[in-house]
């Protein structure tokens, strides 16, 4: 299986028939959620059931609420798969909630989360049509592709999913395609330390320098404080409705300053990894990072926040299963920094502020290509790819 994601454009009629199907989902998603809670409110001290699954929740929803509520009958007008999806969703968020993966699941709210349209071949026998500049969507029909001939046209499509964000639409496809996996023979490996400095440090020293955003960051903090000026002056006069209507318009514009610092980030870890790759390394050994701890620093908050190492970490496992590449994590507490590459001394009273690494052995070397020869040749390790 095969994912394809590009950005699609919607006719009006198209884009009200997206509108009316999220808010559907969004509503039987909140249902869900709502329906438990109280289920759980009322059965907690007794015997009875205290949680509905997805299959029982579905066979309530139209067999008892839409027929004892005729004024919900708006909810039979949208696709059946994309409110079916919908409340899989919301199952899927109690399972983590008991499974202690994530808090309580939130209701959703207009405007303020992203909501998406499943759709899926109906049958076996139907097939869902592409050809190099559109797309059939079920209950949308045919839709301009921005980007002709991304997506295959000589492979099934199963299922897919429509976004909206920052005023644009974007469709994502799985098709039912093998995943050719590359084989390598190559024999020498290479360490990657991530850091704040440097975003990433290789172990035969090449060195990617931190993605700055400076301009981007400025805008974003100018229009921020238009919203909450405007916000300020809608509290002041609550009649206003051009005020609303000016809101809306400022948020788009953050939304797009959001979306052009995500796709820089992307497009330049897509372009390290791509050159890391190249070299066809038999193996490739990383430090499993505890992102979250690291964010509570308060001064280096926001540039780890800007960084995205998580993502990076992501995008490197899923090209090294294609590549056929061993990817290694070491244990984050795994003095990788502390530990002289030449002699293996462990200096303990080792600063952060210490950029340079100077051991006893005569060893002189910059910290960070320190760390980055030292997870190379780690010998305790857990493969991840």
């Amino acid at each position: 299986m095969k994912t394809y994601k590009t950005e699609i454009e919607l006719n009006p009629l198209q884009q009200e028939k997206f509108l009316r199907t999220i808010g559907v989902c969004r509503f039987v998603y909140n249902l869900f959620l709502q329906k438990n809670k109280e289920l759980y409110t009322k059965n907690k001290d007794t015997n009875l059931p205290k949680y509905i699954n997805n299959f029982e929740f579905s066979k309530w929803l139209n067999n008892e609420f839409i027929p004892d509520n005729p004024e919900y009958q708006w909810i039979k007008e949208v696709s059946s798969k994309a409110v079916r999806h919908a409340i899989d969703n919301a199952n899927k968020a109690f399972a983590k909630f008991f499974a202690h993966k994530s808090n309580f699941p939130r209701f959703k709210k207009k405007n303020k989360n992203d909501c998406s349209m499943y759709f899926v071949k109906t049958d076996k026998n139907t097939k869902i049509k592409c050809e190099r500049h559109r797309i059939k969507i079920p209950t949308l029909g045919w839709c301009k592709l921005k980007e002709f001939g991304y997506i295959p046209t000589d492979k099934t499509i199963t299922s897919g999913t429509i976004i909206k964000y920052a005023g644009r639409f974007y469709i994502s496809v799985l098709t039912d395609e093998p995943i050719n996996i590359k084989s390598n023979n190559s024999q020498d490996g290479i360490g990657i330390d991530l850091g704040v400095k440097d975003f990433a440090i290789l172990s035969d020293d090449t060195k990617y320098k931190t993605l700055k955003q400076t301009k981007l960051n400025k805008r974003l903090k100018r229009e921020q404080k238009a919203i909450s000026k405007k916000y300020e002056t809608k509290k002041k006069n609550k009649k206003e409705v051009a005020t609303c209507k000016n809101i809306e318009k400022q948020i788009l514009r953050v939304q797009k300053i959001y979306r052009r610092i995500a796709n820089t980030r992307n497009d330049y870890q897509n372009k390290i990894i791509s050159e890391i790759i190249k070299r066809e390394p038999s193996f490739i050994t990383i430090e499993d990072l505890n992102v979250r701890g690291m964010l509570k620093n308060r001064h280096l908050s926001k540039a780890i926040a800007n960084q995205g190492f998580n993502q990076f970490v992501s995008k490197l496992q899923h090209k090294c299963v294609l590549n056929g590449i061993e990817l290694r994590q070491v244990d984050r507490f795994y003095p990788s920094s502390k530990i002289c590459s030449d002699c293996g001394k462990i200096k303990q009273d080792l600063k952060l502020s210490d950029r340079i690494y100077i051991c006893e052995c005569g060893n002189i070397i910059d910290r960070d290509l320190n760390a980055a020869i030292n997870l190379k040749y780690a010998k305790e390790y857990k493969v991840i790819a």
